[in-house]
């Protein structure tokens, strides 16, 4: 299953404010105002994952994003109706935490510098601006207690910068999975010496299965990967 999480306030303050991350569980009601801060973050974070795509793309000489309008971070041009909305709100009613997607960012490989580590550094690139963005919102957590200018900062603040930093990992981690059409496949391919191009093969041929195996069944075996990052980021533990 999905990594299950929602971040909270603690009743106890120390420093202004201490925030615990607590997983969710069934008996945790779903929070209307919750969700749409939720969803607002997420569609903040896969539109700048796929807008990271596009910049890259048109730097390393391919317009195709650009000349379809989304090098822009208006939500309007990415949003997907189940990808943005449905299984965000699925996933968020059955396992606490928002999970999505936007629409993929068009280009053309073939129109990329640098052979075939063209299409792995434009894939590189939406992880990394989700790692980006945990990184500077988790350092905003951190030093939220020790520095006076962000110990002023109302408690609001820091649980919406920590669900940022929550979200943007789980994009990260999920979008490194080497399959079809997640970022770390494109990797994978350029990493691959020809004679193993079957393996490629065998990926692209079998991915919506292989997707879905990986959803269901081996993800839990990677997603403490997700709050360990976050503890690491944000200096906050995770409770059961």
């Amino acid at each position: 299953s999905f990594p299950t999480g929602t971040v909270h306030l603690s009743p106890k303050h120390q420093n202004g404010a201490r925030l615990k991350v607590l997983r969710s569980s069934a008996s945790h009601p779903m929070d209307p105002i919750q969700f749409i801060f939720s969803l607002a973050v997420l569609i903040m974070s896969v539109v700048a994952h796929e807008v990271s795509h596009g910049y890259v793309a048109n730097a390393l000489g391919d317009p195709t994003a650009k000349y379809a309008g989304r090098l822009t971070l208006n939500p309007l041009r990415h949003l997907d109706v189940m990808g943005s909305l449905i299984v965000p709100a699925m996933t968020f009613l059955f396992g606490g935490v928002v999970f999505g997607w936007a629409k993929p960012v068009p280009y053309n490989p073939y129109n990329l510098r640098g052979g075939k580590w063209g299409p792995a550094l434009v894939a590189v690139a939406g992880p990394a601006t989700n790692i980006l963005l945990a990184l500077v919102f988790g350092l905003l957590v951190r030093l939220s207690s020790s520095l006076p200018f962000l110990a002023a900062l109302p408690p609001s603040f820091i649980t919406i910068a920590s669900l940022v930093v929550l979200v943007n990992i789980l994009l990260a981690v999920f979008n490194c999975v080497p399959v079809p059409p997640l970022d770390g496949s494109k990797v994978l391919f350029a990493l691959l010496p020809y004679r193993y191009s079957f393996i490629q093969e065998f990926l692209e041929r079998n991915w919506f299965a292989i997707v879905l195996v990986f959803v269901f069944f081996l993800w839990q075996l990677i997603s403490p990967l997700v709050f360990i990052l976050f503890s690491l980021i944000t200096g906050i533990g995770f409770g059961l």
